[in-house]
């Protein structure tokens, strides 16, 4: 059977680009990057190598990039780190709803250690809005993380209105920036954060490596504890095929990301116009400015899980808008927040696009979908009502 890709948002398949580069790390530059010998050296000039291709898609100084495991690890170290650093007595958080876990499930973490935190709502097009993260501050607000671009709609956020309004009140501010960097342009200095956190599997590199950028000035606590690894900041001995990995994909990312964008919102809005004009009752999640990869579609009366376990079947890979937790299918948090009823939050499917995806490819599932809808519906008591 052939077997297309569309859900690049969970993960990337390794750029060849990015897998010579890292092959040598395992056979021949295989010392550890601490060490002051020859071997050791070798393998710290490509992890200074890699920082400084981070820190070139991201537009900032090579020191100001740390090496993480990825993305939630940098979600962690930048929230946790800057809360328990803040001399406060009574200390506040203000995020959003519609956050990644990594980044909903620490506020959680620190309001059991009783930090207040705010989660700003969003409207229908998934956007959190600057006035009511303005409205959300208090004299005792120590840090603001709100993602650069949703996960699941792909929806663009106002970061530099919201950098400014942090700026104003001197407060920190955090993004995770883990779909966004490498779809659009993320510079850092521009977007003025304190903190943008990436992860390599998502442009191409390998799982288990990722980044943090942390402007210089901004202090934070680590939350691990060992030796002096990445300036005492982030104890461990460096991963050097995955820090190179991530070098390798961010510079294929910094040459491609204009060029693939144009062609992949190409390919999206084809597959978006094919799916609303050959099924019924379906509509699009959140049309706001997006990555020009990411959509999110309803399907009424058909259980988006069904769905997607009937594409599969037939070779296409995508994401539904449910979460399975203990054994309960669960609407996205996402989907929720933006008003979609539960039902139709367990109706949608994500389909994200990437590098390999074609015109051919997008035409096959469009031959698809409407077909397997079309059966579903045909078994929904619902549908028939």
């Amino acid at each position: 059977m052939q077997r297309y890709y569309f859900d690049h948002n969970a993960t990337t398949p390794l750029a060849e680009q990015v897998l010579a580069a890292v092959l040598p790390c395992f056979r021949e530059t295989y010392g550890n990057a601490s060490s002051i010998h020859h071997f050791g050296q070798s393998a710290r000039t490509l992890v200074e190598r890699a920082r400084e291709q981070v820190a070139s898609l991201l537009h900032c100084r090579p020191r100001e990039i740390l090496f993480t495991n990825g993305g939630t690890e940098g979600d962690n170290i930048a929230i946790l780190g800057t809360v328990r650093a803040c001399g406060k007595t009574r200390k506040h958080v203000v995020t959003s709803t519609i956050e990644h876990p990594a980044v909903l499930n620490t506020c959680q973490a620190l309001e059991k250690e009783g930090v207040d935190v705010t989660y700003v709502r969003v409207g229908a097009e998934g956007i959190v809005s600057p006035h009511d993260v303005r409205a959300a501050l208090r004299p005792d607000t120590v840090l603001i993380s709100i993602m650069h671009a949703n996960n699941e709609l792909g929806t663009i956020q106002p970061l530099t209105e919201i950098s400014k309004i942090a700026r104003e009140a001197g407060v920190t501010i955090h993004t995770d920036g883990v779909q966004s960097c490498g779809k659009i342009p993320t510079n850092v200095e521009e977007l003025d954060v304190d903190f943008f956190s990436l992860s390599a599997h998502k442009i191409y590199g390998p799982k288990g490596a990722g980044a943090l950028y942390v402007r210089k000035g901004c202090e934070f606590e680590p939350i691990q504890f060992g030796g002096t690894h990445e300036r005492g900041r982030r104890p461990g001995t460096e991963n050097v095929p995955g820090i190179v990995g991530l070098g390798a994909a961010a510079e294929l990312a910094l040459k491609s990301m204009e060029s693939d964008g144009k062609r992949l919102a190409a390919l999206r809005d084809r597959l978006e116009r094919g799916i609303l004009e050959r099924v019924e009752l379906a509509g699009v999640n959140g049309r706001s400015p997006r990555v020009p990869n990411t959509s999110s579609i309803h399907f009424d009366h058909v259980e988006g899980e069904a769905l997607l376990i009937a594409l599969d079947l037939r070779g296409f890979a995508v994401s539904s808008g449910a979460a399975c937790s203990s054994g309960a299918v669960k609407p996205s948090h996402v989907l929720t927040a933006i008003g979609l009823s539960p039902e139709r939050a367990k109706s949608s499917l994500r389909f994200s696009l990437g590098k390999q995806n074609t015109e051919e490819q997008v035409d096959a599932l469009l031959d698809a979908v409407p077909a397997v809808v079309s059966h579903l519906r045909s078994l929904s008591p619902a549908a028939s009502r």
